[in-house]
C-alpha cells in the first residue's frame, strides 16, 4: 500500500513499456481499478491524464495516488520474479544461450519443443520457462516465434525497451535472417525470389495451413523470400539457403512446396516426391543466422550450428557445413 503521492521516472529499461502493466508492477490493483485512478486523474504521466495503454519512454515522470487495493490478492498483482528460479528450467535454457548482452539472449532452440504454449504444443513451451533468466527486476519476453518443428535462433528480450527495439526490427526489413532447409527435390532455377499473396485456409482434412491468396483481398498478405541451392544430393535432395525479407506463417514452408520442392519432412506442405532413404524423420527447418542492427557500431551476428535431424541428415547426404562459407549472406550478394 502507498500511503502518500509518489513520482517515478521511467527508466530506460522500461522505454516502450504500457502504462498499465508498468503501474501495476508497483502497486497490486484490477483493471477495474486501475480504470476509475486514470479516468479521475489521479494517475498523471509528466502532469497530464493519460490511457492505460499509453506507451512510456525513458524519462517521462508518473504520479502515483495513494492506494490499496480492495480485491486484488497477490496473485492478481503484478508479475515478480520467483525468488529461486526454477533449476530445471534454467538447466535446459543455459545450454541454448549462443549470445548474451544487455538487451537480449539469443537461443538455439531444439526443434520439437514449442516457442509458446496452445492447441497441440504439449506441457513444455520456452515462454514458460523464461522466469528462470530474470535479472529480478524484469521478465525476459519473446520477441519473434518459430514453429515447434523448426530448430535455430530464438531471440529473448531482456527487459521491456529491449523488447520494443528488437520486435519493430523483427516486423520490418531492418534485419536479415538466413535460414537453412533440406528440400525433397532441388528447386529449379536454383537461386531467385519468389514473390506471392499468402493467407489462411484449410487444406482437405480440415487443418490450417497457408493457401494462395490474390492481390487486394483484405486478409491476403504479401510474401517475399529469396533463395539459393547451395548443395544437391544427386537429383533427390537439396541444400537450401533461405533469406526471408518478410515473416509470413509458414512462409518457407509454402514458398518452397510452390516450388514443387517441399522442405524434407513438412507434413503439412509435402509434395509428391520420393523422399530419400535413410534420412532423419522430422522438419528440416533451421533457423541458422541473423544479422541484428544494434544502436551503434557493427551489427551483431549469430549463427547457430546445426544439431539432431538437421545436423544427421546432412552426414547422410554428404553436405558439408562449409560449403555456405563464413558470412551468412554471402549467398545473397
Amino acid at each position: 500500500m502507498s500511503r502518500q503521492v509518489i513520482t517515478e521516472t521511467v527508466s530506460e529499461k522500461e522505454g516502450g513499456v504500457r502504462l498499465d502493466r508498468w503501474v501495476k508492477r508497483r502497486m497490486p490493483m484490477t483493471q477495474g481499478e486501475l480504470a476509475k485512478l486514470l479516468r479521475t486523474g489521479q494517475i498523471r504521466v509528466d502532469g497530464a491524464r493519460a490511457k492505460a495503454n499509453t506507451r512510456l519512454e525513458a524519462g517521462m515522470s508518473v504520479r502515483l495516488p495513494p492506494f490499496e487495493s480492495k480485491t486484488a490478492s497477490n496473485g492478481d498483482g503484478p508479475w515478480s520474479a520467483p525468488k529461486q528460479p526454477n533449476a530445471k528450467a534454467l538447466a535446459f535454457l543455459k545450454p541454448l544461450i549462443l549470445h548474451e548482452d544487455d538487451e537480449m539472449f539469443v537461443l538455439n532452440k531444439p526443434a520439437g519443443i514449442a516457442v509458446q504454449g496452445g492447441t497441440g504444443q504439449g506441457g513444455r513451451h520456452i515462454d514458460g520457462m523464461l522466469d528462470a533468466l530474470s535479472d529480478g527486476e524484469h521478465r525476459p519476453r519473446l520477441v519473434h516465434r518459430l514453429d515447434k518443428a523448426t530448430s535455430g535462433l530464438l531471440v529473448i528480450a531482456k527487459h521491456p525497451s529491449s523488447a520494443s527495439r528488437l520486435g519493430n526490427l523483427f516486423h520490418s526489413r531492418d534485419m536479415d535472417k538466413v535460414y537453412w532447409a533440406v528440400t525433397v527435390g532441388v528447386p529449379h532455377p536454383p537461386a531467385g525470389q519468389l514473390r506471392s499473396w499468402m493467407r489462411k485456409g484449410t487444406d482437405e482434412e480440415g487443418r490450417e495451413r497457408m493457401i494462395l491468396g490474390a492481390h487486394g483481398d483484405k486478409i491476403s498478405k504479401h510474401a517475399i523470400t529469396d533463395y539459393m541451392v547451395v548443395s544437391t544430393a544427386a537429383r533427390r535432395a537439396a541444400w537450401v539457403a533461405l533469406k526471408p525479407s518478410t515473416g509470413r506463417m509458414h512462409q518457407l514452408r509454402f514458398h518452397m512446396h510452390e516450388l514443387g520442392t517441399s522442405i524434407l519432412g513438412d507434413e503439412k506442405y509435402e509434395t509428391r516426391r520420393e523422399v530419400p532413404q535413410g534420412v532423419a524423420r522430422g522438419l528440416h527447418l533451421h533457423a541458422r543466422a541473423l544479422v541484428i542492427p544494434r544502436k551503434s557500431g557493427k551489427p551483431l551476428v549469430v549463427q547457430a550450428p546445426l544439431s539432431g535431424t538437421m545436423k544427421q541428415t546432412f552426414e547422410t547426404l554428404g553436405f558439408l557445413e562449409s560449403e555456405a562459407g563464413r558470412d551468412p549472406l554471402e549467398l545473397f550478394v
